[in-house]
Formats: C-alpha cells, sequence, structure tokens
C-alpha cells in the first residue's frame, strides 16, 4: 500500500480527478489497517513529498524566479489549490480507517508503552553497521545488539547497482537529454529519501536518535528498511526509464532488469522452517524464553512475566473460565461460582454466596468493560456493577450482592469507539454518494460527434 499511496499522491497533485482521490484514500486507509507504524513513518515522507511535487508544479506554471511582492498572494492561492485535492484524499482516508485510528490514537494512553522503549527494547544498540548493508548473509533470528545478528539488514546488490545506474542522469546531460523535468525530480527526491533512510539506520545518526522523537515512531532504526524497500523499487524501475515498450509489449531492457532482480534474491526465498509445531502452547513457551513483551494496560504496576492462563495452554487443556478462584474462595464464608458462557469479550457466570463478595476475573482492566447484574429467570439486567482493580496486575473486580445471582463481564464499544465506527460509515456513504454522482454526470455528459464528411449524392 506504500507505493500506493505515493501513486496516489502524484496522481492527485497532477490530475486532480475524483477516481485519484478516492484511490489516494483508500490506499492510505488500508495502510492504517496494515500498519499503523508504517503509516505514521510514511507520512512524515509524505509531507516532504507533496511539497516538493507542489512547489515544482506550481514553479512550472509561475516561475519562482518572477515572483515579485505582489504575486505572493496569487502564489500561495495557487500552492493551495495544487495541494487540495491531495489534502482531501488523506482526510478522506483517515476518516474511512477512523474505526480503527480513532481508538488507537485517543486510547494510546491506556497501554503500558514505557515496555516498548527499555531493556532490550532500548534503541541504543540496534544500529546497522555498515557492512550488514551488504552483507549477503541470511538469518532467521532476532536482532541482537551488536553486529552479530541472526536477521538480515542488506539493502540487496542488485537494487543498490540498479539505483547508481538510475542516478546517472544526475551527472550526465546526455542521459538528462532524454527525460522529463518530473521524472527527473522524483529520481531525485527518493535518491535523497535512501541516503537520509541509510544514515539514520547507522550509529553516526546517533545523536538525532537521542534529541529527536524518532525511538517512538520506529523503535529500531533497522525498520527504516521500510522506507528504503519503496525509494530502492523506485530507483530500480528509473534504471529502465528511457527504454520505450513497442506495441504495448514490455521492452528487453525491463525484462532483463526484473530478471536480475528475481535471481538476485533467489538464495533468499527458502525458510527455515522450526520442528516446533505452530500452537498457542509453543508461542506462550516463546514469549516466556525470549523475554517478549507482554502486553499490559496503564492500571497494571508490574508488568507479568507469566500467567495462570497460560499453564491452561501449555498443558493443552481449555480455558473454560477467567474466574480468579484462589481469591474467591479465600473470602470468609461459603460461596461458590461456575461460568456458564466464555466468550473473545464477555463471561457469564453464576454464583451463590450467603453474603456480598468479590469476584475477581484473570483479565487486566481496559475502557469498554461493563458488569451487569442478570434476573435469574430472564438474564434481564437490573443493575450495572461498578467494576475496580485488584493487586498489581489491575484485575478487574465486582462486588456483588448476596443470594443465587448470575453476572455478565462484557466488553463494550466506548463513546470514541462509536464516533470512530460512525465516520468509518459516514466517509463510506460519502464515497459512495461521490462515485454515484460522477458516474451519473459521466454519462450523462453528450458525447461529441465524430466529424464526417458529407458528399452531395449528385
Amino acid at each position: 500500500f506504500v507505493p500506493l499511496v505515493l501513486w496516489g499522491v502524484w496522481a492527485t497533485l497532477h490530475r486532480p480527478r475524483l477516481a485519484n482521490v478516492l484511490g489516494l484514500a483508500f490506499a492510505y486507509a488500508a495502510l492504517m489497517f496494515t500498519s499503523p507504524l508504517v503509516t505514521l513513518l510514511l507520512t512524515l515522507i509524505l509531507v516532504f513529498y507533496i511539497a516538493a511535487l507542489a512547489l515544482a508544479r506550481v514553479n512550472d506554471k509561475q516561475p519562482f524566479r518572477k515572483l515579485t511582492r505582489e504575486s505572493l498572494l496569487p502564489l500561495l492561492g495557487h500552492l493551495g489549490n495544487v495541494m487540495l485535492p491531495t489534502a482531501v484524499g488523506l482526510i478522506l482516508g483517515v476518516c474511512l480507517s477512523a474505526v480503527f485510528a480513532l481508538p488507537a490514537m485517543t486510547e494510546n494512553r491506556f497501554v503500558r508503552v514505557d515496555q516498548w522503549y527499555g531493556g532490550r527494547y532500548a534503541w541504543g544498540s540496534d544500529f546497522v553497521e555498515f557492512f550488514q548493508l551488504f552483507s549477503p548473509r541470511w538469518g532467521f533470528g532476532a536482532s541482537v545488539p551488536g553486529p552479530d545478528d541472526n536477521v538480515s539488514f542488506q539493502l540487496g546488490a542488485v537494487p543498490v547497482v540498479l539505483s547508481l545506474f538510475a542516478l546517472i542522469p544526475l551527472f550526465s546531460k546526455r542521459a538528462r537529454a532524454g527525460l522529463k523535468r518530473p521524472a527527473l525530480r522524483l529520481i531525485i527526491f527518493f535518491a535523497a529519501l535512501t541516503a537520509v533512510v541509510v544514515f539514520l539506520m547507522l550509529g553516526v545518526s546517533a545523536l538525532l536518535w537521542e534529541y529527536l522523537p524518532l525511538a517512538q515512531l520506529a523503535q529500531f532504526p533497522w525498520r527504516l528498511l521500510t522506507l528504503s524497500v519503496v525509494s530502492m523499487a523506485f530507483l530500480c524501475g528509473a534504471a529502465a526509464i528511457g527504454a520505450r515498450p513497442a506495441r504495448g509489449l514490455v521492452d528487453t531492457s525491463t525484462l532483463i532488469l526484473v530478471a536480475l532482480l528475481i535471481l538476485g534474491s533467489l538464495p533468499y526465498v527458502k525458510a527455515e522452517l522450526s520442528e516446533q509445531e505452530v500452537s498457542i502452547a509453543n508461542l506462550m513457551r516463546f514469549q516466556q524464553s525470549a523475554d517478549e513483551m507482554t502486553g499490559s494496560t496503564a492500571w497494571v504496576q508490574e508488568i507479568p512475566t507469566w500467567s495462570s492462563m497460560a499453564d491452561y495452554h501449555i498443558a493443552g487443556e481449555p480455558v473454560t473460565s477467567k474466574v480468579n478462584y484462589g481469591f474467591l474462595y479465600a473470602q470468609p464464608g461459603d460461596q461458590h461460582a461456575r461460568t456458564l458462557e466464555l466468550g473473545v469479550n464477555h463471561e457469564l457466570i453464576e454464583y451463590l454466596s450467603e453474603e456480598p463478595i468479590e469476584i475477581s476475573f484473570d483479565t487486566f482492566y481496559y475502557p469498554g468493560w461493563r458488569a451487569y447484574l442478570l434476573d435469574q429467570e430472564t438474564n434481564d439486567v437490573i443493575e450495572e456493577l461498578p467494576i475496580t482493580q485488584r493487586g498489581e496486575l489491575g484485575l478487574m473486580t465486582v462486588r456483588v450482592p448476596e443470594g443465587l445471582g448470575r453476572v455478565l463481564l462484557q466488553f463494550e464499544d466506548t463513546p470514541v469507539r462509536k464516533l470512530g465506527t460512525a465516520v468509518t460509515f459516514g466517509s463510506l456513504a460519502l464515497v459512495l454518494i461521490l462515485a454515484l454522482a460522477g458516474f451519473a454526470l459521466k454519462i450523462s455528459k453528450p458525447r461529441q460527434m465524430p466529424r464526417q464528411r458529407w458528399e452531395d449524392p449528385a
């Protein structure tokens, strides 16, 4: 989706049609659903990308060298008019993904994010060594401090060579003569982007990482390879930009370049398969042995290293209840509880107690969880029960009255999530209306009949 977003920006800046605006919106929304991290990194790049393209297009129509004080205001108006379709496309893309993006941006404060930037996840020891950018080593392990990583950080020998060929027009007037100005500008932009990204992956950029919030964006410097992949892919294609296809077929030079890229990657197409079975139990074991991050909410004071729920998965037994029975039976009196229904986002339990008790669940509290006291016969809601957080783990706990009763613990949408859902479906409706309106205008527009030569029958 990253190339689609870049393509959409180019199209809306140069051909501001409804189809291009909607295409950019869907591409940007799809990227947000795919990876918020990549979306954030690309958005920073888009600021410079859009500015460079828009200023270049305005300069072609209204050269800056002829700029006067009187023409400054019209120039700004022209610049805004050029950038408006692109801005509309990106804003519409955010609205289309609001069902996910809005809660992600506003509820981020409810998640423990400090573990993402400390310990083994601190950025200081994960810079890429210069030789690793060209090392053919290809492993299937994880990144470790120092140069002995078990994962590859190479740029790729063939992409590097082809990218260098793409730079020839920048230094050769003869090669530059066959290029149009917009193509030359794109080569300069993506070459500069590649150079900046490579610089930020190396240890010499540590000072920038220290004073700029780069660690909060990428976490590890080598994750910026996401951007170099795209920029170098463009440069690889630009190496054949002078070729012209014949009769709609792909030209020979393009076929050769594609073959080189494929052949250069053949040694890496075979994956190293693990002997362990892919299962929840093995996932639990891996996370414990590898000290992987554990998802915790803001109410968790001490991040756990293991869970009683994990023991069930390790033993191959199904999880039938998340009620913390140890806490339940530790309370004075005689009380019992059993789970009637258990799902991903709800649990229905029935309890019996001689006096009011607290029922605790082995689940972190997070906004959206609500508890209800239900009628024993009809399951109608009698009242909503307040949820408290127990212990250093912030486990959800509800206090119930004495007697025989039922409690429903359920995860629901918050006002922010409801707003995000409404914005997404409203945006989809707007897109549908615009598409139908554009189609109706297109078919209702009278076609110009081709000119015909009329001759006198006589």
